[in-house]
Parts: C-alpha cells; structure tokens; sequence
C-alpha cells in the first residue's frame, strides 16, 4: 500500500469515528450501480460523461417524441389541432425509420466480419 493509500485510509476512520458519515443522504439504502458490462471498457467513461451531461441520441429522442405526441393525440378533441399532430408524428416516425433503416444490419461491418467467419468455419 502506498503512502496516499494510508493516509486516505486514516482519514476515512477518523471521519468514521468522528460520526462525519451518519447523517449522508441515502444512508442505510442500496447502491443503486449501473450496469455498464455491455459497454466496451474502453468506452464507458466517454459513456457515462455523455449521460450524465443529459446526451440522449437521436433515435431515443424521436422515439420518445412520438410517445408524447401519441399522448396529445389521445387527448385532444380539437380536429384541426389533431391534423396538425398527425402531420408531426409522420414526420417524426418518417425521421425515426430513415435512421433505422441506416442502423440496418446489413450496414454493420463487425456483422458481417461475424458472418465471413461463420461462414468460413461450415465451408
């Protein structure tokens, strides 16, 4: 252990026997850890800056405008107001399967370097 080891080591049992960390927010609750695993090691604090910096890609973003606009559709009676929605949802959903359709499997090159090497083991 080096010296920075000890001596952060010491001063977490002073502020524990001092009492410094009874009264913190969440005592005696879980953690609640996120599950990065199914990010690559390499990316996960490029992750986690994006998130919590409030990036939300694209495709969410949509998806989660035409949630809130299939809501408003549900709730609203006025029918000009309803053709003006509707004409908003296609424009979102049109946007959302364009940048679905780009994300298309086929388009994926570590997909297709798994496929030449499933390919080459049945050959």
């Amino acid at each position: 252990m080096d010296i920075i080891s000890k001596i952060a080591e010491e001063r977490i049992r002073e502020a524990l026997k001092n009492g410094e960390f009874d009264h913190l927010p969440g005592l005696g609750k879980p953690l609640e850890l996120e599950d990065l695993s199914h990010i690559p090691e390499d990316l996960r604090i490029g992750y986690l800056l994006l998130k919590n910096a409030g990036y939300v890609s694209e495709e969410v973003e949509l998806k989660k405008d035409v949630m809130t606009i299939e809501d408003l559709l549900r709730c609203c009676d006025d029918e000009t107001e309803k053709e003006k929605l509707r004409k908003k949802l296609n424009e979102k959903l049109l946007r959302w399967n364009s940048l679905m359709k780009k994300r298309n499997k086929t388009n994926s090159q570590a997909l297709r370097d798994y496929q030449q090497r499933i390919d080459e083991k049945f050959r």
